[in-house]
């Protein structure tokens, strides 16, 4: 009997899945429950157990391909009587014919779904040269698309025998970018198909796609995708007129929405399309036109310059970063703290603590329990601004900022907070973490917070002046806990003492948290940390 192993759903917003890595081939024996393969949705990796013992007796889904949830992707032959024949393979073709005489047998690599609102992408590097050989899962080329960049490896072993898009340019999701001649095959290459996909001359390959990029020469400072692109060349909108177009996607991008709004509103009259720059001079009453005082500077690379493009994550952070600022209007407050009653606590009970629950206990969980009750007290600060009206949730979901390595951010989100124990926080903290830094959080885990802590002290920062999580109003930034001589009253007698102190800092935004009500908030968590006397 054959099973049927479909794309599962992950989340509940999830529609459709893209599986990165096959861990098992036709013809090999799998048990129920070991892992058969990969999936990768728009914001979480996970791994796919098999729902039965048997062979796996066909794979309908490679690699890099995205398929909506419910597809069959593969078929598992639980009667081990069956034989699975491999697939048979030619002995050797001639570089002029290989292409008509294998196109049957050749793999095809597509360009991978890597979300579900994604329907192009853009190829930034080939790491590898047609004829070049290629091991399964080894990194074949770069991609980058309006959500992520990523490194996609070659679903089978063999010889890269066709590249059919060169660097920098962009196609749709499911168009044939290479194609690949599996390990078992000859092909004779010519030296003419073995230069870098980088220089000007076309390789010989198929047609490629149109690439709608390349209509004008603008330089250009955001993002655009493709079909955006496309609608703007159909509709003869210049770049200069699409800087002009507010966008409400991911980092303030223009969507498909809003350039045919855009479009509507101009055939209706509501908005006329201005001059392109080439015929406009921006000039001030009697004065020449003007010119950048700030040039940009310009670095080569070299023996003391590298030049590395920035990954999509990055690239992400740092749009989310610059909106962030240019929405809110950010105001910072400090306090210092006296975590030596904490501090004592955990010297106590860690060990305790680490036998009985299997996390280490830290001071993370007691400033998330102090951050829940002041904001139960002080609502605004877990409040959002939508236009003149102010959002006040009844809800309480704290995002954990977490450090991603060599460099990213990602914030998981404790969902109702207030509902948990130090305990539960301390457990639901290490969980969230650790699923974070393994590409494992579920979809739903990393949206919807109402308050955000970053832990900086982790490193030894003292203080800072984070950036608030949008939409939310405030973030909370925990400094290091260190040793310091501080004035104490003793019987009513000042004295100096050692005790364990720390800085939090609260960046609220101005336009509706004022410096008193912040002042109140921070007050509150530092009146709840320094009199804690234990669950």
């Amino acid at each position: 009997m054959k099973v049927e192993v479909v794309m599962p759903k992950m989340g509940e917003s999830v529609n459709e899945g893209t599986i990165i890595k096959w861990h098992k081939k036709v013809g090999d024996k799998v048990d129920k429950d070991e892992i058969i393969f990969e999936i990768s949705t728009d914001k979480v990796d996970t791994e796919i157990p098999s729902p039965a013992s048997g062979i796996l007796a066909e794979i309908k889904v490679f690699e890099q391909e995205t398929v909506p949830v419910g597809t069959v992707v593969a078929l598992i032959e639980t009667d081990v009587t069956q034989e699975i024949k491999p697939q048979e393979k030619p002995t050797e073709t001639s570089p002029q014919s290989s292409q008509a005489q294998t196109s049957q047998e050749l793999i095809d690599i597509v360009m991978p779904k890597m979300g579900e609102s994604v329907m192009q992408g853009t190829i930034i590097k080939w790491h590898k040269k047609v004829g070049d050989k290629v091991a399964k899962d080894e990194t074949l080329f770069e991609i980058s698309t309006d959500k992520v960049d990523t490194e996609v490896p070659s679903p089978v072993e063999g010889v890269l025998a066709e590249i059919l898009v060169k660097e920098q340019e962009t196609v749709d999701v499911g168009v044939v970018v290479a194609r690949i001649a599996p390990t078992g095959y000859v092909l004779k290459i010519t030296k003419e198909e073995q230069k870098p996909v980088t220089e000007p001359e076309k390789l010989q390959s198929t047609p490629k796609p149109e690439v709608i990029e390349k209509k004008e020469k603008v330089e250009k400072s955001r993002f655009y995708s493709p079909l955006v692109l496309k609608i703007a060349q159909e509709e003869k909108i210049s770049m200069e007129e699409l800087e002009t177009i507010e966008g409400t996607g991911l980092g303030g991008r223009v969507t498909k929405k809003d350039i045919l709004n855009y479009i509507e509103k101009r055939k209706e009259g509501k908005i006329s399309a201005p001059k392109r720059l080439t015929e406009q001079k921006i000039v001030q009453p009697e004065q020449k036109p003007f010119k950048e005082t700030v040039e940009r500077v310009q670095f080569a690379p070299g023996e003391k310059v590298k030049i590395e493009p920035m990954d999509h994550m990055r690239q992400l952070i740092m749009e989310h970063m610059v909106k962030s600022r240019d929405t809110s209007v950010h105001v910072v407050g400090i306090q210092e703290v006296d975590m030596t009653k904490i501090h004592n606590y955990i010297q106590k009970n860690k060990d305790a603590f680490f036998e009985r629950e299997g996390v280490k206990l830290t001071y993370l969980p007691f400033i998330v329990d102090a951050a829940v009750k002041a904001l139960k007290e002080f609502p605004y600060v877990n409040s959002s601004i939508d236009g003149t009206n102010v959002v006040l949730k009844n809800y309480i979901n704290i995002g954990i900022a977490v450090a991603l390595e060599p460099m990213g951010l990602i914030v998981p989100v404790i969902k109702n907070a207030d509902e948990k124990n130090i305990t539960g926080l301390a457990k639901s903290i290490y969980d969230l973490a650790t699923r974070a830094r393994s590409k494992k959080l579920l979809p739903d885990e990393v949206k919807d917070s109402t308050f955000t802590i970053t832990n900086y002290g982790l490193y030894g920062t003292l203080f800072g002046n984070p950036i608030i999580n949008q939409p939310e109003v405030a973030i909370l930034g925990v400094g290091a806990v260190t040793k310091k001589p501080v004035v104490v009253e003793v019987d009513g007698q000042d004295t100096i003492a050692i005790r364990h102190m720390m800085y939090i800092s609260l960046c609220h935004d101005h336009r509706l948290i004022d410096g008193a009500l912040a002042g109140k908030f921070m007050r509150r968590i530092k009146e709840l940390l320094e009199t804690f006397e234990g669950e």
